[in-house]
């Protein structure tokens, strides 16, 4: 019989979850397509794993200037916590998301999916949507353009300015 011997502190070290990240700190990215801007991400840190499902984690926080064709902002996003799926093309946004266009509309929510290649936001929790005389606070999700031109929300409750208009008798 043959048997061999480690210490505890051995069996640790060998069994012990290791941590595969690269770390960034001050971090600067763009993104483009077809070599025209389409946004530009700003964190204080961006954890990337290297795991098998690789995955870009950003948990201090996360801005995103999103441009148009012709490189001007058209929307900004704020959040303070984001997961980038590479393989996917997916975001991950939670706690205090703000996504807020040059035309002051804003939607706010607590955690958000962007699909870029769809180039939309989701979310299936509840989101507010406030635009210049309206508000609707939506009940069991959302689903937007990601200049949000276009909000659409499955149970929505919502105020409304309806413009007063000539009726004939």
């Amino acid at each position: 019989m043959t048997g061999c011997e480690n210490t505890q502190e051995e069996i640790d070290v060998w069994t012990k979850e290791s941590r595969n990240y690269e770390t960034a700190r001050g971090v600067e990215s763009y993104l483009s397509e077809q070599g025209k801007l389409k946004a530009k991400l700003t964190a204080p840190l961006m954890l990337r794993s290297i795991r098998d499902t690789q995955y870009l984690e950003f948990p201090e926080s996360l801005h995103v200037d999103f441009y148009n064709d012709s490189t001007q902002i058209e929307t900004w996003l704020d959040s303070k916590y984001g997961k980038y799926y590479e393989v996917f093309a997916k975001v991950y946004l939670r706690d205090s998301v703000v996504i807020i266009t040059l035309n002051q509309d804003t939607l706010r929510c607590h955690d958000l999916w962007w699909d870029q290649n769809k180039g939309i936001f989701y979310t299936d929790s509840v989101a507010t949507y406030h635009s210049p005389g309206n508000n609707v606070y939506g009940g069991r999700g959302m689903e937007a353009t990601q200049d949000l031109k276009t909000v659409t929300f499955k149970q929505p409750l919502a105020t409304m300015e309806v413009k007063e208009t000539a009726t004939t008798p």
